[in-house]
């Protein structure tokens, strides 16, 4: 047994309508990363200075502090941070900003302008470091400082968190505090979805690195502001059609003080802003307030999902998707399981895998396990339950005399001919398209058929598992 963690499925090609306020088309999110003073350095007590996300091209950390590396972080907060607050605040822009909490603690008067703005000050962490190679006992003790220190600065706890350097346990030890409405150490979807920790549900805002104007500090990356002012725009088009279409989604801006706080860089983003405002279709709104619309309006629903099943339970509700072939689910159940396979075409592929990797004799059982249709197992009422239902759903429990007969002349002749049982998804078709189908298919050889048998079979399992996991 072997299980996939990681949920390539998603919503799917049907993701839910997040029914945005007020009808909108896309709902706009401004994060400003508060970095400043939270960074890398051995002022702060870390081994080396920061390296990551400045002008300073190709840099590299130091055992000692970078005087030039400080400098850039500080004029994010010395001069980027009141270019930006003074942009968003003329706009009347909702925004949330991710705060590491010790960059917080160093600057006061940022804090109390974020306040007074009625920003959202989300945790960012208690120093902005890399988790990835901290024990879990330590992250868990570095989140928990994290919010001490948070509350202490800001007057009251955090309500979102993103950590941006994460481990893999961050998320989950994130969900296991209680603490949040939302996390987004993801980057995995356009819309709000929910992860299960335990008896956790989370809810999980993700982020952007692409929508981001970090890209002026990586490669490949922005040049000048034209260049992020022009992708965000063209990011906004594109949501704002499928919004029109009937699938809106979420957008999300990365920013940064001491990136987008330079002039040059920020005139991309104010045109981005304009032409939002030109366009319409948009709501800006914190990360918080979008959490707080999608749990009201989207709450999360647990169900016995077939990845987390054991064996026994596994088999007891799937064992019968093959007609009276349980090993196909036994076999099923040890292949590498994961979140894709809780949906009908995700547990459909498990088991049909399972069935077309089987030798022709175990599939040719499959085919003599089914019953004839119309036949003497349906009048005697001996047919499964899904059997029973799918041969209803055609008509062939009410038959004609002259039908009946009709039928058992083909089965007769089909199974003569094949020495298994005519096969097809009765749900498919109605009384007459099943017959002209069986007056067709006796012409063919048997090869032909048993292979048209078995994707029949698999038809059919598809759409049992539809009618048990829509």
């Amino acid at each position: 047994m072997q299980r996939y963690p990681r949920d390539t499925y998603g919503y799917g090609p049907n993701a839910p309508d997040p029914q945005w306020p007020g009808g909108a088309k896309v709902a706009v999110q401004l994060v400003l990363n508060y970095e400043e003073g939270g960074e890398n350095s051995p002022l702060h007590g870390d081994t080396h200075s920061e390296a990551f996300l400045s002008d300073i091209a190709g840099a590299q950390p130091w055992p000692r502090r970078h005087w030039n590396m400080e400098s850039i972080y500080d004029y994010g907060a010395r001069a980027g941070f009141w270019r930006l607050h003074r942009a968003f605040t003329e706009r009347e822009l909702p925004i949330t900003v991710y705060g590491v909490a010790t960059a917080l603690a160093r600057s006061p008067a940022q804090v109390e302008a974020m306040q007074q703005a009625d920003w959202e000050i989300a945790s960012h962490g208690y120093k902005w470091i890399e988790h990835k190679d901290m024990a879990e006992s330590e992250e868990r003790k570095a989140i928990a400082e994290a919010i001490r220190l948070h509350t202490e600065v800001v007057g009251e706890a955090p309500r979102g968190w993103y950590t941006g350097r994460c481990s893999e346990n961050t998320v989950r030890l994130v969900a296991e505090t209680g603490q949040f409405d939302y996390v987004s150490d993801t980057y995995d979807d356009d819309l709000p979805h929910w992860m299960e920790f335990g008896d956790r549900d989370q809810l999980i805002i993700p982020y952007t690195l692409e929508a981001n104007d970090m890209r002026f500090a990586t490669a490949p990356g922005w040049v000048t502001g034209q260049d992020f002012g022009q992708y965000l725009c063209d990011a906004y088009d594109v949501l704002l059609a499928e919004g029109e279409a009937g699938r809106p989604k979420m957008m999300s801006v990365g920013l940064h003080c001491r990136l987008i706080g330079r002039p040059g860089k920020l005139a991309g983003l104010l045109r981005f802003l304009d032409h939002v405002a030109e366009r319409g279709g948009g709501w800006f709104a914190t990360r918080l307030e979008i959490a707080e619309h999608w749990a009201r309006l989207h709450p999360h629903t647990r169900f016995e999902r077939p990845s987390r099943m054991d064996r026994d339970t596994f088999v007891a509700a799937y064992g019968s998707i093959f007609e009276h072939s349980p090993w196909i689910a036994e076999r099923a159940h040890a292949l590498e399981l994961g979140p894709a396979h809780d949906t009908a075409v995700g547990l459909h592929s498990a088991l049909t895998r399972m069935f077309r990797s089987a030798s022709e004799d175990e599939r040719l059982g499959v085919l003599k396990a089914h019953p004839d249709l119309a036949g003497k197992l349906a009048a005697a009422k001996r047919l499964t339950a899904e059997s029973t239902s799918e041969q209803a759903s055609a008509g062939l429990d009410a038959l004609t005399d002259a039908e009946r007969a009709t039928f058992e002349r083909l089965n007769d002749a089909y199974v003569e001919k094949n020495d298994f049982p005519f096969i097809i998804a009765v749900r498919d078709h109605d009384k007459a398209g099943i017959l002209k189908q069986f007056e067709a298919r006796l012409a063919n050889d048997t090869a032909t058929e048993f292979n048209t048998a078995c994707k029949q079979v698999e038809r059919i399992a598809r759409l049992r598992l539809d009618s048990l996991l829509s």
